[in-house]
């Protein structure tokens, strides 16, 4: 087989293909930019088009408009008749609503700066891909794409234009966990960290789900108003079922990433970023309960081997989730009641309430242990006396000078730089991605961190590029 190399991937995808593309002239996001004089200026507010209104849409809306830096200018919704989508519309009577992406951008390209998008995992490439194309400011929603050569893609296409800043939604990367992380690991707190364990117990959507499945669910009757088609995007044809939407898509593996591709980029983030983690040479599914050809299994523990770098030793990384598959407590932890002081919250309102642990983490450094929830929760040494002796040694952790949102906002005005653009989130995202191939194959991966393919199973290393986009979506693919 063919070695699908980033390389031979980028190459044979036409990257720099020269043309027009969905209607667009083939100008480069800095001419397209340069072009236009209406770009908000320091003191002006950001016009924003929303992908996905409804649900965590309509969230995001909100966070963003209050902020008082931007104005929602366009909605965009493939169905704008449900509930959410309409309450949204309502609030919002002065902006234009469209229920198709690509007619957003080439009927009303010229009327915003950013966009914001808030849809189902798969599509966020194309969408992403289409905004950066025409000098658009994109904040998306973790995870940035489905697969790893789509990260890859995204990632080179945010490089190639610095002029456009790039967020991807993991808000506590904004709040207190970065900032104390990063001190933290300043002062030299978090040092010689060799295991990290994150997990993630609650219900999911698919638990419910036949692990027996043997074809997908059969058609429904389409909702009034649904644009099915373009909610497919590049995905290969499925028939409308009230499984994949709303919401249920992200347990499906041609749709989403399941539990690590929802709550991973929220529990790890720090850790990988401060750490310097980059991508796995190893990757190990140490359990799958219910594993299917269709959805993410009931229960789930990967194990992520990744180099030494540096003076920093090599760290294992173990991921569970399933709502009884609880990870090792280490001694000290305090309580694992639910509700109880000693465990760690999540500092999100409206959040799961799992039967025992909050989503979190446990870090294990040669001379400390730590523990923290998720979000932007802050870490806590543990046991509870080694906490209060290192106390005094602690250093002062800065408040944050913006939250998520407003970082972003004031990027877009050159006033600040996204503290989660693609190319940091864009590893951490492959290093999941990676995880759900070895879900897929249900066997140890070795990965060549320089060639970047997966060298001992040809077929999980086709899964880094997964199935070729439906015929006629192959463009977002080719976009420059």
């Amino acid at each position: 087989m063919e070695n699908l190399s980033r390389r031979n991937f980028l190459r044979t995808a036409g990257i720099g293909a020269a043309g027009a593309v969905l209607g667009f002239q083939n100008l480069s996001a800095m001419e397209r930019l340069s072009s236009d004089a209406s770009k908000p200026g320091s003191g002006d507010k950001v016009r924003l088009a929303a992908i996905g209104i409804a649900n965590r849409g309509a969230q995001i809306i909100q966070d963003f408009e209050n902020t008082g830096l931007c104005d929602i200018v366009a909605l965009c919704d493939v169905d704008p008749k449900s509930e959410g989508s309409r309450e949204t519309i309502a609030k919002h009577p002065k902006a234009k609503l469209f229920t198709d992406f690509r007619k957003l951008f080439e009927e009303y390209s010229d009327h915003f700066d950013a966009v914001c998008i808030a849809i189902p995992d798969f599509a966020h490439f194309p969408v992403s891909m289409l905004a950066l194309h025409c000098g658009k400011h994109v904040y998306v929603e973790k995870p940035m794409a489905r697969t790893f050569h789509e990260c890859e893609i995204l990632m080179d296409m945010a490089r190639r234009h610095p002029e456009l800043a790039t967020q991807v939604g993991n808000q506590g990367h904004s709040e207190a966990n970065y900032f104390q992380f990063k001190a933290w690991k300043e002062a030299g707190i978090i040092k010689d960290v060799y295991s990290i364990v994150a997990h993630h117990n609650d219900w999911r959507r698919w638990h419910p789900y036949d692990v027996n499945i043997k074809k997908y669910p059969e058609e429904e009757p389409l909702p009034e108003g649904m644009d099915w088609d373009t909610w497919l995007t590049t995905a290969q044809w499925h028939d409308y079922n009230g499984k994949y939407h709303p919401g249920n898509w992200r347990g499906w593996f041609d749709f989403g990433m399941g539990a690590i591709g929802d709550w991973a980029a929220h529990i790890i983030d720090t850790c990988h970023q401060f750490l310097d983690l980059g991508l796995p040479y190893e990757i190990e599914p140490l359990k799958l309960t219910g594993a299917n050809d269709f959805f993410f299994p009931q229960e789930t523990t990967l194990r992520f081997k990744f180099s030494s770098r540096g003076e920093m030793p090599p760290v294992e990384l173990t991921w569970y989730d399933g709502q009884k598959n609880f990870p090792p407590l280490p001694a000290g932890y305090g309580s694992t009641t639910n509700g109880g002081e000693d465990v760690p919250t999540t500092n999100m309102t409206g959040t799961y309430t799992p039967s025992a642990l909050s989503p979190g983490k446990i870090i294990y450094s040669k001379e400390l242990t730590f523990k923290g929830g998720s979000h932007g929760s802050t870490l806590e040494i543990i046991p509870r006396e080694k906490a209060l002796e290192m106390a005094s040694r602690l250093p002062e952790v800065p408040v944050s000078p913006s939250n998520h949102f407003a970082n972003f906002l004031k990027a877009c005005k050159g006033e600040e730089k996204t503290r989660s653009p693609f190319e940091l989130f864009g590893p951490m995202c492959q290093t999941f991605a990676l995880g759900v191939v070895a879900i897929r194959t249900g066997h140890k991966l070795s990965f060549d961190r320089g060639t970047k393919t997966i060298v001992n199973d040809p077929f999980a290393n086709a899964l880094l590029v997964g199935m070729p986009p439906r015929k006629g979506w192959e463009e977002y693919y080719t976009l420059q």
